[in-house]
């Protein structure tokens, strides 16, 4: 497994400083504001380049444990500043930081190992997800942060918004909420360049319509889901919100760690035998977690009673939990007719991360509460984590690979759908 040396994933409080040394040094292009507060009282910035009417709007750190889009964002922020053709015509925005509660609890900045980075894991429960809040929750319960995002699609009223995500294990891929065509090329281009595989049938977008390799093109409202016991609709999230004046969205994933499993479109020889263990091994995982919240009496235990930050780790770890029953039920199904070794590969990676998320949270809450139990259920995520990486023979993607492939993609999605725009 290869190391990290000096790089790391910069927290939200380095990412506005880096913002702001931009607007110092090119306060005529750029500007630096606050556009929301979070729900612990953090600001939302909002960073701009270029005054152009054509606009694109970037979001990164919509989920905490994906911290690649906040380099990302800066990244793509000072070429814009230092390629005039990058912003002729088009104005660039980027709102550095979606989630900066979640990410001040997602605590690693540097993860050597698999283990190392469920360590310090954090991931909130799907209704406080900025991005996701609006397809499970109504109106008066979304938080300030999917308000703050929402207000400023109103304000920009982008041609294009770019989601930056990311994954723990596995390829790239590309999700759209409209076709964008001639974006796939440079999307596989950039990936073989870097030695990033393609996850060309990820389970995130299982039964999409495929505009290329790993490019994924969302169905029209009331298609049947594939996994229909997933709470969320997607139509329903802030990618879709763009769609009232005229853009569109792209989510562009890239992983931490790689592996060639999730890159291979031949046909699976036994997908349905395949998708029976791991459903069986998803409910036996979940099943030993939900023991150790019995058992710790935290499956009943109210916020107040926790220490103090422990209450949006439980809360996240439960609803993750709550998933596997329906999720599991889903995979005993017949697969899609001519399901590929990726296909199997990528809903095995899935099955494998819902426990261990789940676990990896509960470890911490035990951790502060000096519960005896958490050495226990360290040693399970430790060899959860090492079963993950050992299969799927995983290998570190170098941060600056991950970043120039995400801005690659964004550019070209940016360059294709101004095209579609025009």
């Amino acid at each position: 497994m290869s190391h990290l040396t000096e790089q790391h994933y910069p927290s939200v409080t380095e990412l506005v400083l880096s913002a702001r040394a931009l607007v110092a040094e090119s306060p005529d292009l750029c500007e630096l504001r606050r556009i929301g507060t979070s729900r612990a009282g953090r600001p939302l910035h909002l960073l701009s380049v270029g005054r152009a009417e054509q606009r694109v709007l970037v979001v990164a750190g919509a989920h905490s444990n994906e911290p690649v889009g906040g380099p990302t964002a800066l990244h793509l922020a000072r070429r814009a500043v230092h390629e005039e053709q990058l912003r002729s015509g088009t104005s660039w925005h980027f709102l550095l930081s979606a989630d900066p509660d979640g990410a001040a609890l997602h605590r690693a900045s540097a993860p050597r190992s698999l283990f190392d980075y469920h360590r310090h894991f954090f991931r909130p429960a799907g209704p406080e997800q900025p991005e996701w809040a609006p397809s499970v929750l109504p109106p008066d319960e979304w938080p300030p942060e999917t308000r703050a995002l929402l207000n400023v699609i109103d304000e920009l009223r982008p041609y294009l918004q770019v989601s930056l995500h990311g994954t723990d294990l596995g390829g790239s891929w590309v999700q759209l909420t409209q076709d964008i065509p001639g974006l796939a090329e440079p999307f596989a281009k950039s990936a073989a360049q870097l030695h990033i595989p393609i996850e060309t049938s990820t389970s995130d977008a299982a039964g999409w319509p495929i505009a290329g390799p790993g490019v994924h093109v969302m169905p029209d409202p009331g298609t049947d889901a594939l996994f229909p016991s997933l709470p969320e609709d997607v139509t329903r999230s802030t990618w879709h919100h763009v769609h009232r004046y005229g853009g569109s969205t792209a989510i562009v994933e890239v992983p931490m760690w790689a592996s060639d499993l999730v890159d291979d479109p031949a046909r699976h020889p036994a997908p349905h035998e395949a998708l029976q263990r791991v459903s069986g091994r998803l409910r036996a995982q979940a099943l030993r977690v939900e023991g150790l919240l019995q058992e710790t009496g935290l499956r009943e235990a109210k916020e107040r009673s926790l220490p103090e930050g422990c209450g949006p780790l439980l809360r996240a770890s439960r609803w993750a939990l709550g998933l596997v029953p329906g999720l599991a039920e889903d995979w005993l199904r017949p697969p899609p007719k001519g399901a590929t070794m990726t296909y199997v590969s990528s809903i095995d990676a899935f099955g494998r991360r819902l426990p261990l998320r789940a676990a990896a949270m509960l470890l911490r809450v035990l951790d502060e509460a000096g519960d005896p139990a958490a050495a226990r259920l360290e040693r399970l995520v430790a060899q959860w984590s090492s079963s993950f990486e050992s299969h799927f023979k995983a290998r570190w993607v170098p941060l600056e690979h991950q970043v120039e492939h995400q801005s690659r993609t964004a550019v070209a999605a940016a360059r294709h759908a101004r095209v579609k725009v025009n």
